[in-house]
């Protein structure tokens, strides 16, 4: 079985303002996928967490996002292709600024919020993405949803010759064909850090999991995500790490 990675969205925090206990879970995940000041974070948080990053031996991702600072990048914006691809070099150029000076780089970009969920569905979107990081770096990957059917994803990346990603997610409901249940239902997001658990597993393990109907579903993923967001993250994290590492 291939080992899945473990990630985690990090540096959100702005100002006073604290997001997450990022110097907690770092030491338990494979990858961050760090916010570009565009949804949340500021210059100061952004060095500090890739700092962080760095000390833990961990991959840092870019999360870059609609320029949506208030509603947290989770609100859909009419932006053009070119003008996706502009704010995500934006947003790469910033974090990859702190990557340099602490002697390391971005390692794949993971697009956030709204940004992150219209790529699923909107052609021209997910390839002005593709662009940002084909321009940006070659080689430079995009990670994406992972879905029952990614091969709309693998045509349009391998036309823009850019590797892929896939992600799931430990503490979301997904809907049956793998995209994720929209947080405007109640029972979007996990709070039972058992249930979390329990998904994270099947996942990793490539068996099937309840949708959001309670029908099987089954995704193939590289890598796994558990929210920071989630009060119960770090638990679960904690919990998930040590059963990965067992397996």
């Amino acid at each position: 079985m291939k080992r899945i990675l473990l990630n985690c969205d990090m540096g959100e925090s702005f100002g006073v303002w604290k997001m997450g206990d990022d110097a907690h879970a770092m030491p338990l995940i494979d990858q961050a996928n760090l916010a570009c000041g565009f949804h949340a974070s500021d210059p100061l948080t952004m060095q500090r967490t890739v700092e962080l990053a760095v000390e833990h031996g961990v991959s840092i991702g870019a999360h870059p996002a609609y320029p949506d600072l208030l509603g947290f990048g989770r609100r859909h914006m009419a932006l053009s292709p070119d003008e996706v691809t502009a704010v995500v070099l934006y947003q790469l150029g910033a974090l990859d600024a702190f990557c340099r000076a602490a002697d390391t780089r971005v390692a794949y970009v993971k697009p956030h919020g709204a940004l992150y969920n219209e790529l699923v569905c909107n052609d021209a979107l997910f390839a002005a993405v593709l662009e940002a990081c084909a321009s940006y770096r070659q080689g430079l990957p995009l990670m994406t949803l992972a879905l029952t059917d990614n091969s709309r994803e693998l045509r349009l990346a391998d036309e823009a010759d850019v590797p892929l990603l896939f992600e799931a997610f430990a503490d979301r409901a997904y809907l049956a064909d793998g995209q994720l249940a929209p947080r405007r239902l109640s029972d979007a997001v996990h709070r039972e850090p058992q249930r979390i658990l329990e998904q994270g597993l099947a996942i990793a393990r490539g068996e099937p999991f309840a949708d959001i109907d309670g029908k099987p579903l089954q995704l193939r993923a590289d890598s796994l995500c558990v929210h920071g967001d989630n009060a119960e993250s770090l638990a679960v994290l904690r919990r998930l790490r040590a059963m990965l590492d067992a397996t």
